[in-house]
């Protein structure tokens, strides 16, 4: 009997045999392997190797520098600036985004008639493109022609107004983002056993008791979740304030992504574009890390 018929016989996978399971899978992965390869991390490795360069667009200045496109970044008031409006909007989205999800979550979960109406209509808008939102809501904010100065009697001019331009952009996301937060709401609610409702309600706990007993603290996991999950994507806002304000009026809502964008493709400094967005990097890395901590200590409770 030969080692082959012993390996079967016990169990074990001849070597022939896992060398050939391995090469499939490698196979397999091998797409995946050479498009992460290289759409992420050679731009990641090409991107920092730029921002050590004087790089323009056109190719020029492309010697190493060092880190002194970082030193100009961290004295440039613009990036500082520009950082500011970012993390403004974040608060900003981040409470609304929250709590209106919330309360149209637990609107729906009140059984209310036509449902599915309710759900459509908050999660619709999550659907559509950020330029034909961005599009809708410069016409309701037009001054003379929009639909909010005609509900409120007014003509202010909401986007070019620097004490307005933000907190305009701010209900466009609310209203445009808001339904897929509601729809991780409404499944964590549907999961919240109908048992606890019951048993409090039979120790006499009203409606709003059971609201802040029960409710709100079964929704805390999905509440961190969304939460994590909006504050990354408001730090990498762009598009919709792109297409609004264009960054202004005088820069007032002009975010860092915007600035690097504007200083890669428009002032043609690709060297110090690609330092500013690894300054912007190393923020969201921190930012990241500091709600992991956050989130394993609580769990660690």
């Amino acid at each position: 009997m030969g080692p082959s018929a012993l390996n079967r016989r016990d169990g074990r996978v001849p070597n022939s045999a896992r060398r050939r399971d391995t090469l499939h899978g490698w196979a397999f992965a091998a797409p995946f392997v050479i498009a992460f390869l290289l759409f992420l991390v050679w731009p990641i490795i090409y991107g920092f190797y730029l921002s050590l360069t004087g790089q323009s667009i056109t190719g020029a200045n492309s010697e190493l520098i060092g880190f002194e496109n970082y030193g100009e970044a961290f004295r440039d008031a613009d990036v500082w600036r520009s950082l500011g409006n970012t993390l403004w909007f974040t608060v900003l989205s981040t409470v609304p985004l929250v709590l209106v999800a919330l309360i149209l979550a637990l609107l729906v979960n009140l059984g209310l008639p036509g449902q599915w109406l309710w759900r459509l209509a908050f999660f619709a808008p999550f659907l559509l493109a950020s330029t034909v939102v961005s599009l809708f809501w410069i016409w309701m904010y037009n001054p003379q022609l929009g639909l909010v100065n005609s509900i409120l009697g007014g003509q202010t001019a909401w986007l070019t107004d620097s004490n307005t331009a933000m907190i305009s952009v701010v209900i466009t996301t609310v209203w445009w983002t808001v339904g897929f937060n509601f729809l991780l709401y409404l499944a964590a609610l549907q999961n919240i056993p109908e048992q606890q409702y019951e048993a409090a309600s039979l120790d006499g706990a009203g409606k709003w008791r059971q609201l802040f007993s029960i409710t709100i603290p079964q929704l805390a996991p999905t509440t961190l979740v969304i939460v994590i999950l909006q504050i990354l994507a408001s730090l990498k806002v762009f598009d919709q304030i792109y297409i609004m304000t264009g960054g202004g009026p005088g820069g007032a809502t002009r975010p860092i992504v915007q600035y690097i964008y504007e200083t890669g493709f428009t002032a043609y400094r690709l060297g110090y574009a690609s330092a500013v967005a690894y300054v912007f990097f190393a923020i969201i890395v921190i930012a990241s890390v500091a709600q992991m901590v956050i989130t394993s200590r609580r769990g660690a409770k």
